[in-house]
């Protein structure tokens, strides 16, 4: 079984101390219960997608490595701290440009979907739960 640390402030943790107790659970036993009732998957229609569809959207939803996003911020705080050095400037623009050739696929994927269902990108778009940034 993974173990999960969680930082909670003192008030959370006493709460939930407490609904362990009037339940007559061992914490540990309570938190799980809840996140799995929490977290129960929600029936959806099955939903039966083309092979050109379910690839569409594999590539759609394809980004970068949790490690690359994290060195992302790092070096975005550390610009907005003005530390950073000219060799951590050069890593930031080749991130940012990964980034950015990225979602220019992802944008060229989701006109390619939207054409295959008919549909205008921005319903596509809408049914997907994708916003568009607010800069454009």
């Amino acid at each position: 079984m993974a173990t999960i640390t969680l930082e909670l402030t003192p008030e959370l943790e006493q709460q939930l101390r407490d609904e362990a107790a009037q339940q007559g659970l061992d914490p540990n036993h309570y938190i799980v219960n809840a996140l799995k009732e929490r977290l129960r998957p929600i029936p959806h229609p099955i939903s039966r997608l083309s092979k050109a569809e379910a690839d569409l959207l594999q590539n759609i939803n394809l980004g970068l490595p949790p490690q690359r996003w994290e060195q992302y911020h790092a070096l975005l705080a550390k610009r907005r701290a003005e530390i950073l050095t000219p060799e951590e400037q050069v890593t930031l623009i080749e991130i940012s440009d990964q980034i950015e050739q990225a979602n220019a696929c992802r944008i060229q994927y989701l006109i390619e979907l939207a054409s295959l269902r008919n549909t205008s990108l921005e319903t596509l778009m809408q049914e997907l739960g994708i916003k568009a940034p607010a800069y454009v």
